[in-house]
């Protein structure tokens, strides 16, 4: 590995780290020594990486500071254009169409064979088999700004739950789509499969606390009690 790409990898590995991280760590993912990390993280330093820390502590980059961009390797291609052709065939029209711009701008930088790559078609993603009827770019706006949902839910008996929601997570399991939320009269978490949803209302009131905090609270819980809810 030469050292440009060396020094790129150090970054996209203190990136990923948000918090302080020992140079131990930094050197097992990079797969280097630690005196080489050090020798490394100085160098970072006097082009202007704006990275805190000292040997024996950790270290953490500060945003702001980026290294000139090196060409991605064929597998990342392939595996960026899978993730485009399953974002644009799984998702909404919205977050369909910010993909398609995104390939796009990745597109008119890339040297002709990475662009052959790119369009390679040894990969196929299969469209989503089944409308939910529910309008996925409102369900990302109401998580993206902490707005409550009503919705009238049926369940695998047929029974109609209606609840006034604090949508935490949207997620894609076993191909159909899921609400993970946090249903007031319950006082519980309740994960609703989005085709299963009769009837929505988008309201304009906010949920109180932390979106993200909520997700953490729901992935500790190791049985989920939502699932007593969940419908196959």
């Amino acid at each position: 590995m030469s050292r440009s790409h060396r020094l790129f990898d150090l970054m996209q590995v203190l990136r990923r780290h948000r918090g302080t991280v020992s140079g131990e760590v930094l050197a097992r993912e990079v797969g280097v020594s630690l005196r080489t990390i050090r020798r490394d993280i100085a160098t970072l330093q006097a082009l202007g990486a704006d990275i805190k820390g000292e040997p024996g502590i950790g270290y953490i980059l500060r945003p702001g500071f980026l290294l000139p961009p090196l060409s991605f390797t064929a597998e990342e291609i392939h595996a960026l254009a899978a993730g485009a052709q399953w974002v644009s065939r799984q998702t909404d029209d919205g977050l369909a169409h910010a993909m398609q711009n995104a390939i796009a701008k990745i597109d008119a930088v890339l040297p002709s064979e990475m662009r052959r790559a790119l369009d390679d078609n040894a990969l196929y993603i299969s469209r989503q088999s089944e409308d939910t009827g529910l309008d996925l770019g409102r369900v990302r706006q109401a998580l993206r700004e902490q707005r409550k949902m009503h919705v009238v839910y049926r369940e695998e008996n047929g029974t109609m739950l209606e609840q006034t929601i604090w949508p935490i997570m949207l997620g894609f399991v076993e191909s159909r789509w899921f609400i993970a939320a946090w249903c007031e009269s319950l006082d519980d978490f309740l994960r609703f499969r989005a085709d299963w949803i009769v009837k929505v209302e988008f309201l304009d009131e906010y949920y109180l606390g932390n979106r993200r905090q909520l997700v953490k609270e729901w992935h500790t819980r190791e049985t989920h009690p939502c699932n007593r809810r969940e419908e196959s």
